[in-house]
């Protein structure tokens, strides 16, 4: 881990409480159902599931919008860190790490709270080769080619390896995104290197990447970022 993931404790820390730590087999959520379905959906989640490969660490919503935003996108760093010098070992591109959110903020839904830390998380890592995606419980889905995907049970941010072949096709919305990944080398570089590691100041470095017109939201790659904040 970077000097900036070992940080002092965050003012933040207990908005978002641990109910399980990362395993392929939760007891807290049932992700099988789903996870079987999903697999004609992606031609590496059976091999990743059956070694055992794709996990699953829970966390339930306890503070403020902006407190569990900040823990959100820290779980991220934690579990991208985590993740950086396994994918290079053997089946390492198999490896698949689910951040699992549970319970409610008054007034918020789950896709305003993942938003800014998901956003935040690709920006940051895709140029070492990390990505990140999102789901929401039980929104509907559909692919690229218009096939409906099962809804998720659970929302859940997914922190994998980069496909570099794939994965910038799906980033039409953010051409300057789909560019650094389709290059991606995981150098062991600090990604925090001289930037802020303070939610609140990350948030405001990373509506620099914003594409310049908001996207409409008929688009399907309406999601890929979150809308510019209206003031």
């Amino acid at each position: 881990m970077t000097a900036c993931t070992t940080a002092a404790p965050r003012h933040t820390a207990g908005a978002l409480r641990l109910v399980e730590t990362s395993t392929s087999r939760p007891t807290s959520v049932d992700t099988g159902p789903y996870t079987d379905a999903m697999r004609v959906h992606c031609p590496y989640l059976a091999p990743s599931v059956e070694r055992g490969l794709t996990t699953w660490t829970v966390y339930r919503a306890e503070g403020d919008a902006n407190a569990v935003e900040a823990e959100l996108f820290h779980a991220g760093v934690q579990a991208a860190e985590w993740l950086r010098p396994l994918i290079h070992r053997p089946h390492g591109f198999l490896r698949c790490e689910n951040i699992v959110v549970l319970g409610d903020v008054p007034g918020t839904s789950h896709r305003s709270l993942m938003a800014w830390p998901h956003w935040a998380l690709k920006n940051l890592y895709a140029p070492v080769g990390v990505m990140f995606g999102k789901f929401y419980a039980g929104e509907k889905e559909f692919s690229r080619t218009g096939a409906r995907i099962p809804a998720a049970p659970v929302s859940f941010l997914p922190v994998r390896a980069a496909v570099r072949r794939r994965d910038p096709q799906f980033l039409h919305a953010t051409p300057d995104l789909a560019a650094a990944l389709a290059v991606a080398e995981d150098d062991g570089r600090d990604v925090f290197e001289n930037l802020p590691y303070d939610w609140t100041e990350i948030r405001t470095w990373t509506k620099r990447f914003l594409p310049p017109v908001k996207l409409s939201t008929s688009s399907p790659d309406a999601s890929a970022c979150p809308s510019r904040p209206s003031s």
